[in-house]
């Protein structure tokens, strides 16, 4: 019945009382592993994890005896929870970093009021790592029609391609020529991936009327894009932490970056084409 009792008291210590008991084990010169086991001899296995004794052996090997824990530093963790939500409506993109510096306070606070919120983090669209067997055949099937379908590459100066970007209010025109009777008018293709604006009725429409040929390009496949494997990457790296003031400056700043561009930069983007 004692030793019940002595059971049961032990293996209801406080934690300063167990770090006391890890004290004398230290200096009974017991190693973390054999201290751990003794105290566990009478208590559950896991009142005492090795990573606790060990974090206290340390603290002891250091001529540090206090046993209380210290203080945390900081102000306490207060959030107002409608300006998070605020932040993250406004750009569902910010990290949780970026939320805490513009918050002034650590990004584990933002992430715990995140969750309190219902948000979690995910991708807004689907992007998918790893195609499957059917989309890894549209590109083989894509690439041998371009291979197959012409001698050689000289299609490829009269070869037009597109996207968007986030920061582009570009609008391309083409505008008319005159052109005599006979002469043979030069046939243009057109380059673009299947999102919606580009597969759009209104889009068919003017492709048509225009005379442009559509060059097939498979889905998932930024790699087969002139405009996303060059033209879009030196854009990104232009503007790489530049800030604009308004809409006005950042249209100028993407008109002085297309004119900086020789002939030759858009040229080798179209023909790298080729390569891929």
């Amino acid at each position: 019945m004692d030793m019940d009792v002595d059971l049961k008291l032990e293996m209801n210590i406080s934690h300063k009382e167990l770090r006391v008991l890890l004290l004398h084990e230290f200096h009974l010169g017991h190693k973390v592993t054999e201290a751990r086991s003794n105290r566990c001899g009478t208590m559950d296995k896991d009142a005492l994890y090795i990573r606790t004794a060990q974090h206290w052996f340390n603290r002891f090997k250091s001529d540090n005896f206090e046993l209380d824990d210290l203080p945390r530093a900081g102000r306490p963790l207060e959030l107002n929870m409608d300006v998070l939500k605020q932040f993250i409506e406004d750009d569902p993109r910010l990290t949780t970093r970026c939320l805490a510096e513009q918050l002034g306070c650590s990004h584990t606070t933002v992430e715990t009021h995140r969750c309190e919120l219902g948000k979690t983090w995910k991708y807004g669209v689907c992007i998918p790592h790893e195609l499957s067997p059917l989309p890894l055949q549209h590109r083989v099937d894509a690439c041998m029609e371009l291979m197959t379908s012409h001698r050689n590459y000289q299609w490829l100066h009269n070869l037009i391609t597109g996207d968007e970007t986030w920061v582009l209010y570009v609008n391309h025109t083409c505008k008319r020529q005159w052109l005599g009777v006979q002469e043979k008018q030069v046939k243009s293709y057109s380059l673009h991936d299947n999102a919606r604006p580009h597969i759009a009725k209104s889009t068919r429409e003017k492709l048509l009327k225009l005379g442009w040929s559509t060059v097939s390009h498979p889905a998932y496949s930024p790699d087969l894009a002139p405009t996303d494997y060059h033209l879009n990457r030196s854009l990104s790296n232009h503007r790489s932490e530049k800030k604009f003031d308004d809409e006005k400056h950042l249209k100028m700043e993407l008109v002085d970056f297309f004119g900086q561009k020789p002939q030759e930069f858009y040229e080798r983007e179209i023909f790298f084409l080729a390569e891929r």
